[in-house]
């Protein structure tokens, strides 16, 4: 098929064949032989795109350009795309069939492309359904009394099912505090340069309502999944099991804002409580506090003196330094080298702004202690213990909030100082009991403890507070069956984790390990191929000196699975 042809084929959204594979645009699938494989949208464009130049080579920067449409991308973006293509196509990225990488070029569609054409209906088989209709038509009324009974047995199960459930609500404890999730509220400013500073103040308000143990608030990451969508407040009742929604919008102009917030009863749709406040931007925190008094009033919440401490006790008071530490957190949300620094430059400035901004300190030394897990640092040792020293400034200077002890126990996990990462990590659900990434930290620890049980329990605890949870959840769930030698569980759960982050080496470390206690031999070599694609600094020995397992034992299997596999010392 000729280039044109595709580009037409692409528009319509109809299908077209890749070597052995039909590929069907519109319902964003490739299939082959009755097995069918989903793509994501962009994966599916990039897909499209390769067909369109078929044998040509095709650059990083024109995939940026005309597929991500010129957008700001991580690094790995376009090498997660191809990985994903890969695995759906089955392709040998050592001896491919269908898409080779040119080294420090791009890449080629070296397989044919060609269109698709709808096969007619076959006469024999409408014939053939001609023919059962006919048998089936004398025994009708057989047929009526059959769906009769069927109808008798649901109509039975329901009302059983009915019954069970009242049981089930009667039998629920009193005593079970109030559920609630905060929207992102919507920027009305218009200019995309305050999207963080809208995001930081959803995730702040997040932050201050988990510091309540009278109310249950579900974690940021499962927020923000609503981010630009209209959700009703009963929809989200079922997806969330909430019993309340607060959401609003933000409109800053110069130093001027106007917040528009309400509080709204899921199970009915109706309006509890509701404000608006123009204030000057710079009252931005006490605005914060207010909303967060409301709900504690509109709820009829009982607080405890120390909650009342905590909530009174902000962060900064320093918009400048609240601007630059939201640059940073979007910064590091990146993953990459050159953003992990960035963020370094942007919480640095945060600091100098505030020198008493606590959170910047323990913002800073998890970037630090990334750069060290991820290899990126020239000076290991120099590079932890500064880290270990911001994090215990950034508990000095704000021990009210969960992420500066979050931080701290990160810091000293890399450290492979245990014990006093599961105190820090601890803290930090002491000081936020709806913080559902302490009790990640939490399991990651007690994975790296040889307590794969007790981590099981805490991701669970996470996973109720975080529905719509990151990566690291069903990874630490695939670490702890891994150690418990349940290894088709271990698989199951890594590869959902895969799919939440194609970047993230531990992830690809434990499911190479997992593949080859399960026997995959052939699927392990593979994993370890696309590992050392995407992170090529993950050897034998640093993957030894960075996942601070401390069993002996378990850590010398660990990484006799990866040499099996072929990951190079």
């Amino acid at each position: 098929m000729s280039s044109p042809e595709i580009q037409a084929t692409s528009a319509s959204s109809a299908s077209f064949r890749v070597g052995d594979w039909l590929v069907d645009p519109a319902a964003g699938q490739i299939s082959k032989a009755g097995r069918a494989v989903k793509l994501e949208p962009k994966v599916m464009d990039v897909l499209a795109y390769l067909a369109v130049r078929q044998g040509e080579l095709v650059t990083r920067e024109e995939l940026e350009r005309d597929v991500w449409k010129g957008a700001v991308v991580g690094y790995d973006s376009i090498t997660t795309a191809i990985i994903k293509l890969r695995k759906a196509l089955t392709d040998d990225a050592r001896q491919p069939r269908y898409i080779a990488t040119i080294p420090k070029r791009g890449y080629r569609l070296i397989a044919e492309v060609r269109e698709h054409a709808a096969e007619p209906a076959s006469e024999t088989s409408v014939g053939a359904a001609d023919w059962a209709w006919s048998r089936t038509s004398g025994s009708r009324l057989s047929r009526w009394i059959l769906w009769a009974l069927v109808l008798t047995l649901l109509l039975g199960l329901a009302f059983v099912f009915y019954r069970s459930k009242q049981a089930q609500d009667a039998n629920a404890p009193a005593s079970s505090p109030p559920s609630i999730v905060v929207l992102p509220f919507t920027n009305l400013t218009g200019d995309s340069d305050h999207a963080s500073f809208v995001d930081g103040m959803t995730d702040d308000m997040i932050t201050d309502l988990s510091r309540l143990s009278g109310l249950q608030a579900i974690a940021a990451n499962t927020s923000f999944t609503y981010q630009g969508r209209r959700v009703e407040p009963q929809e989200l009742r079922a997806e969330l099991n909430v019993d309340f929604v607060l959401d609003g919008s933000v409109r800053r102009h110069g130093d001027l804002l106007r917040i528009n917030a309400r509080l709204v009863d899921a199970r009915t749709g109706f309006q509890k409580w509701a404000a608006r406040y123009d204030r000057p931007t710079s009252q931005v925190f006490e605005v914060q506090d207010e909303v967060t008094q409301s709900i504690v009033e509109a709820l009829a919440l009982r607080i405890s003196d120390q909650e009342k401490q905590r909530l009174a006790q902000r962060s900064t008071d320093n918009l400048k330094a609240y601007d630059a530490f939201l640059e940073g957190q979007a910064l590091s949300k990146l993953g990459t080298d050159e953003s992990n620094q960035r963020a370094q430059l942007a919480y640095l400035r945060a600091i100098e702004l505030d020198p008493s901004y606590g959170r910047a300190y323990g913002a800073l030394a998890f970037t630090m202690a990334v750069a060290f897990r991820r290899g990126w640092t020239d000076a290991p040792l120099e590079t932890m213990a500064r880290a270990l020293d911001l994090a215990k400034r950034g508990v000095a200077l704000d021990d009210s909030i969960p992420q500066t002890y979050w931080a701290l126990g990160y810091v000293y996990l890399m450290r492979k100082e245990l014990e006093q990462a599961e105190s820090a990590a601890m803290r930090s659900i002491t000081v936020a009991p709806n913080y559902a990434d302490g009790y990640g930290l939490l399991a990651l620890i007690n994975n790296n403890l040889g307590r794969p049980q007790k981590a099981i329990e805490q991701i669970n605890k996470g996973v109720q507070l975080n529905p719509y949870y990151t990566w690291d959840y069903p990874y630490n769930l695939g670490r702890a069956y891994y150690t418990l030698g349940r290894y088709a569980e271990a698989i199951s759960a890594l590869e959902k984790a895969l799919e939440r982050n194609e970047n993230a080496a531990p992830i690809q470390l434990f499911l190479i390990a997992s593949y080859v206690q399960a026997g995959r031999v052939d699927d392990a070599e593979w994993q370890a191929e696309e590992l050392q694609m995407v992170n090529p600094e993950e050897t034998i020995s640093h993957t030894d000196n960075a996942i601070p397992i401390a069993d002996p034992g378990l850590k010398q299997a660990f990484l006799d699975d990866l040499r099996a596999a072929g990951v190079p010392e």
